[in-house]
This record gives structure tokens, sequence and C-alpha cells, in this order.
């Protein structure tokens, strides 16, 4: 092939396609009359196709079959076509529909296997999907680094799945030093499969030494309790912009054993918190008779909502709405992130006590965890606002209300808690206030 002239597409595409088919680099140069340094080139844009040196040097692996047996993936035929279409400048959705996958199949596949020059070609993407799926692979744990790494951060509190953010952002160059979440649970779950210390579950937020299958149903939990209850998608339009104080959301931190617990009430606009007591069971009767008489302490222009999640504690809801005059809304199943404003201070709560700590009776006083997380690692900012402005025009506030935040300082203008003769125990607004 003359000199200065850029190779054509045809050219590139028997080249590779040479390769797949388990011949050298040399010869396949040859074959299609191109210079080794200009085919070198072309390899060195591939993006990770691992090739064997010297001078029979050629795919590793090879030759590469054209369809996987036995398996629905995606095979030459199918990346030929989403080839040619993404030359043509076709759109991923017109590509799935023409090779019957959906759109995000078809991106997964260009973004995974395209060039480092931005293209994409048939022939690479087979060979790389190939040599991907070749077994046995070595664990990712055997990495000695990587394993304390992961050991380090779980004892500092992280989650897996935070451990394995962090590792992809800090050591973006080297793969080795990358472990996805699910990994790092099977190390800790499954027989054989571990290169972590045995005892390392303890430091997940469940502490469970065993994998609960997902959508299993804890035992005693009969019949469907929540099959007609208020689901979270219809709160109202106001509780998601939090404008408007008035809209809580609850959960349960339980105790060792789950043999106590204490209740978590967090206000979604001023982040406000309140616990309950619950010194015997934590069953629903016990739940509902600490929530009606916390929550009727507050104004009722405070009390509009609560959601919660689907455990059996909230069964006697119905008695909650007729109590409160408010609205009781439960997530979806197997969905309590979606009330994400109590799971901060409750995981909180949760981390820093390690599930060994047991709520005895005698501690209402000692109800006072750090708002902030125990952890080292990095957590999403937890700010807590005042109630001064949401109080400002009710009843004067109560100071008996027990906090999980820092004391309120009610010394805002305007509102009915800024004059400090309020106080009967002679303590000025900046004092902390005592749990009775």
């Amino acid at each position: 092939m003359p000199s200065g002239y850029p190779a054509s597409d045809v050219l590139k595409d028997e080249f590779f396609s040479l390769l797949r088919r388990g011949v050298t680099v040399k010869e396949a140069s040859a074959r299609i009359g191109v210079w080794r340094s200009t085919t070198q080139r072309w390899l060195g844009k591939t993006g990770g196709m691992r090739m064997r040196m010297g001078v029979n040097g050629g795919v590793e692996g090879g030759p590469v079959p054209a369809v996987r047996a036995g398996s629905n993936r995606l095979d030459l035929v199918d990346r030929t076509i989403i080839m040619i279409r993404f030359r043509e400048g076709a759109t991923v959705a017109a590509i799935g529909r023409e090779i019957g996958r959906d759109r995000s199949v078809v991106w997964r596949e260009v973004s995974r296997n395209q060039c480092t020059d931005g293209t994409y070609q048939a022939e690479v993407a087979q060979v790389r999907a190939h040599q991907r799926a070749r077994r046995p692979k070595a664990f990712r744990l055997q990495h000695p680094e990587l394993a304390t790494y992961v050991e380090d951060a779980m004892d500092d509190g992280w989650s897996p799945k935070l451990v394995s953010l962090v590792l992809k952002q800090t050591f973006s160059h080297d793969e080795n030093m990358q472990v996805s979440h699910e990994t790092i649970y099977r190390s800790l779950y499954v027989q054989g499969r571990g290169e972590l210390r045995k005892d390392l579950y303890r430091c997940l937020s469940t502490s469970r030494s065993k994998r609960t299958p997902r959508g299993e149903r804890p035992r005693g939990n009969v019949g469907h309790p929540y099959r007609d209850a208020p689901k979270i998608s219809e709160r109202p339009a106001q509780v998601a912009d939090r404008a408007v104080p008035g809209h809580w959301e609850g959960d349960l931190i339980l105790g060792k054993d789950n043999h106590s617990a204490i209740g978590t009430l967090v206000e979604r606009s001023t982040r406000f918190t309140m616990l309950l007591h619950l010194p015997g069971r934590h069953t629903a009767q016990e739940v509902a008779d600490a929530m009606i008489a916390q929550m009727r302490r507050l104004p009722d222009q405070l009390v509009k909502t609560v959601t919660w999640d689907r455990g059996v504690e909230m069964t006697q809801y119905p008695r909650i709405q007729m109590a409160l005059d408010a609205g009781v809304y439960f997530c979806d199943p197997h969905s309590p992130w979606q009330r994400g404003t109590n799971e901060i201070p409750t995981g909180c709560c949760g981390t820093g006590s390690k599930k060994a700590q047991t709520f005895r009776p005698s501690q209402p006083r000692t109800l006072t965890p750090s708002p902030t997380n125990s952890t080292t690692g990095p957590a999403q900012p937890w700010t807590s606002k005042p109630l001064n402005n949401a109080c400002a025009n009710s009843s004067p506030p109560r100071h008996d209300l027990q906090l999980l935040q820092r004391p309120v300082d009610f010394k805002s203008s305007g509102g009915a808690g800024s004059d400090p003769a309020l106080r009967q125990d002679g303590r000025t607004t900046q004092e902390p206030l005592s749990y009775r």
C-alpha cells in the first residue's frame, strides 16, 4: 500500500478478521499489503485486546469463534451490524430494533468495546468479549494489597458499595486495585470464595453471617397487612420540595439480638429528629402508642404526614392516622431508601452502636447519639435546622422533646420561644436540654 494514504475501513476489517481467525500479525500484514509499523499502530488503538508477543505474535487465545455456543450473547453477526450502522450514524435505539435487542445492550456494547479513537470494530469487539469470558479467572481479592485495603475500610465502617466506589475513583489507572461490591459480599458469604477475614461480616450494617434471599418474608409476618396501605407515590406534592414543615419519616433502630429498639422520627424540612423510647417490646402496639404520645406534643400544623417502610411494627397505622389526624404512607416493597431523610441519622446510630448495645428500659435519659457518622469514610452532608421558623406562629415550644440533633436555639425574633422568661428552670437558651 503506498505511504501517505489513510487506510480504508475495509482494509482494517480484513486485517482484524485475519487476527481473530488465528493468523499472526506478520502474516496478516503481508496478506493485506500493509507495513507492520502501520498495523502496530492499529493494534495500539484497540483499547485492551490481549496479544501474544514475538515473531509469531497474534491474538491471545485465538482463533476466536464467531458464535459462542449455548449463549444468548451478541455474536459476530450482531456486532457487524452494530459496526456498519454505527459508521452510518444510526441511533442506538434504531440499531437495537434491527438486531432485536434493547437499546441499553447496544449502548453497553459500544461503550465497552470501542477503540481508543472512538471507532467500533466488530472483530476487535468479538475478540475482547471472548477474552473477558475465558474461565477460570483469578479471584480479584487474592491481591494482598486490595484485600488489606478492603478490610481496613470495612473496619472503619465503610459499606462494600462505598469501598467499591472509592477504589474505582482512587485507582482508576490500576484495575488490580478495583473490585465490585458483589465480589466483597461473595467473599464474606460464599464458602470457598473467602480471601477476607471471616469475622468481617460484623462490620456490615446488618451484621448478618448469612445472606438473606431477596423477597423472603420474615417469620411471623402472616398475611399482607400493607396490601391496601397508602403508598409513598400518593403523598401530597408539597412533601417532595421540603418547603413546608410537618412531614416526617420514621424507622426503628434495633438493639442486640433485636431484643430492644428505639424509634426515630425525622422532619423532612428542618431535619428535626425525635426518638421514641420503647422500654418493653417493640411490637406494633407499643410503637403506635409511643408515636401517638410523642407526636401529640407537637402543634397540629407540624404533623401532616408520616412515611415508614413496610416493617411489621407499623401494622396499626390506621390507629395512628385517626389519633394524629395525619396521613401515614409506606415505601414500595424492598425500597426503604425511598425515605432517605430518615436513613442518614438511623444509619449513623446503627453504625455507631454496631448493633451490640441493648436499649434498656432505664435509658430514656441517654438517648443522645451523635448526629454525625461515626465512620471515617465519606458520607453525605447532614445539617440540622432549628424549628424556630416552623414554631414561630404556634404554641410555646416544648423543651422536653428527645432530640437526636443538637438542642434547638429558640432565640429567633418573632418566635414564641424568643423570650427567655419562658424557661421555667432558669437556664439560658444556650444550655443543653435535659430529657424528661
